[in-house]
């Protein structure tokens, strides 16, 4: 065979040819199927912020407010039921609990749990040291190249699905990838949990949008794992908002009523701005995140011994200054530390909304996201000044959790119950030492150099 023609059977070859090529590649990307990455078992230390004397003075404090001030469980008669049946004090919707009750209760509760995904391979352990990817819950815009932003449709939420199912490092399906505007509310969630159930394989989430809602997602459910599997096994997690300031409201209370009495999971999480619905300061806001959640687990373990249950954690914070919320603040992610601690003292799985250095939906820290949009022909210049800035907000989320003695004053306090927000007013409501500019001050130094270079 002449030079030339071993060169072209070269040529053919990587086109394609016996000897591989891209037909070669693109058939093994097309008949191997989805890869995908097993969810995670941890195998390094766990960053603990808080000691023992600082995490018994918030165990302790919150026993306090269960005992004092009490939780809210409205519009549902049976819950007060439940509650009086188990030795809590009931006065009209307050429930106020003898002190260790609800942590009690909590013992009930599995220290981990399989959800099963109906790909049996893809099914995952909840709690221990495992830790379980998920995408977004809940945006109600979507924004494309198309369309820009703008409300969601149910194509836009199946869309999300797929790609979640096709991201190797995803291991969940999660719940509301988007809210479809354009499916009426009554009927939403059914084209919603059969998005979950028909394009994807994953382990997913039902719908807590009402009672009956929840009903329907375990029929779907059943209709695809089987109703005696169902009943025996968890195939759907769901999520249940306490509605803070320390408040269960009968839509999320019948939710939770539904899941767990069919074996399935909720993570009760708590929803705080700190300095609207909760203390300012982190261990204020853990007090009564932890008051909250022990409530709300407690409940699930009447409704159902045993019954599979996470607690998860919300926290973010407001301007004092606005009263608007602020987003990647180093006080979140040093409450959502300090939670993750207190589920593991109880024994129980923890849910974060994955902000290791605060909430970040989108670039809203002036240092992060103006420096990026607005300062790129002067970022040499203000490089010092934007470390400086970031350093700061590190020694201050670094700082020793301290006991706020005010704090527990006014969640002692009957003059505002449950379910009202506290304005912001007095010494008593002023944050931490601020150990960086004001938002608004930065920016506007910032603008001021956007023309440079």
């Amino acid at each position: 065979m002449s030079e030339a023609a071993v060169d072209r059977s070269r040529r053919r070859g990587r086109r394609g040819g016996a000897g591989g090529g891209a037909e070669a590649r693109r058939a093994a990307r097309g008949g191997g199927g989805i890869g995908q990455n097993p969810f995670i078992t941890r195998k390094i230390p766990l960053f603990e912020p808080l000691d023992e004397e600082s995490l018994a003075l918030i165990e302790n404090n919150a026993e306090t407010v269960l005992e004092e001030i009490g939780i809210e469980f409205r519009e549902d008669e049976e819950a007060l039921e439940i509650w009086k049946q188990a030795g809590a004090d009931v006065r009209g919707e307050r429930v106020r609990f003898p002190r260790g009750l609800c942590r009690e209760l909590c013992r009930t509760a599995p220290p981990e749990f399989v959800q099963h995904a109906r790909n049996p391979a893809r099914s995952v352990t909840i709690g221990g040291g495992n830790t379980v990817f998920a995408p977004v819950y809940g945006p109600p815009f979507v924004r494309d190249l198309e369309g820009g932003r703008r409300y969601a449709t149910i194509k836009d939420f199946r869309s999300f699905v797929k790609l979640a199912y096709m991201m190797p490092a995803i291991h969940h399906s999660g719940g509301t990838v988007c809210e479809p505007v354009d499916v009426p509310v009554n009927k939403r969630h059914l084209d919603m949990v059969y998005s979950h159930l028909r394009y994807s394989d994953l382990p997913f989430m039902g719908s807590v949008t009402a009672p009956e809602r929840a009903e329907d997602s375990v029929e779907m459910a059943k209709l695809v794992f089987g109703a005696e599997f169902v009943e025996a096994n968890t195939v759907m997690i769901n999520l249940i908002n306490a509605n803070s300031p320390m408040t269960f409201d009968g839509t999320m209370l019948g939710a939770l009523k539904v899941y767990a009495r069919h074996n399935q999971a909720c993570i009760v999480t708590p929803f705080i701005l700190s300095g609207a619905m909760a203390p300012v300061t982190p261990v204020g806001v853990m007090t009564q995140t932890l008051a909250e959640a022990l409530a709300g687990i407690a409940f699930s373990q009447l409704v159902r011994p045993g019954a599979p249950v996470v607690m998860g954690s919300f926290a973010s914070s407001i301007s004092m200054q606005s009263g608007a919320p602020t987003f990647g603040t180093p006080e979140p992610a040093l409450v959502l530390y300090g939670m993750a601690q207190l589920a593991r003292r109880l024994g129980l799985p923890f849910q974060d909304p994955g902000r290791p250095g605060g909430l970040r939906k989108r670039p809203d820290h002036p240092a992060d996201g103006a420096g990026r949009r607005e300062l790129r022909p002067a970022r040499r210049r203000l490089a010092g000044r934007r470390t400086d800035f970031l350093l700061r907000e590190v020694r201050h989320g670094l700082r020793p959790a301290r006991h706020d003695a005010d704090a527990m004053r006014r969640l002692r306090s009957d003059r505002k119950r449950p379910g009202h927000g506290r304005a912001a007013r007095g010494r008593s409501r002023q944050p931490f030492p601020r150990l960086r500019p004001h938002p608004g001050e930065f920016r506007n130094r910032l603008l001021s150099f956007q023309h440079l270079g």
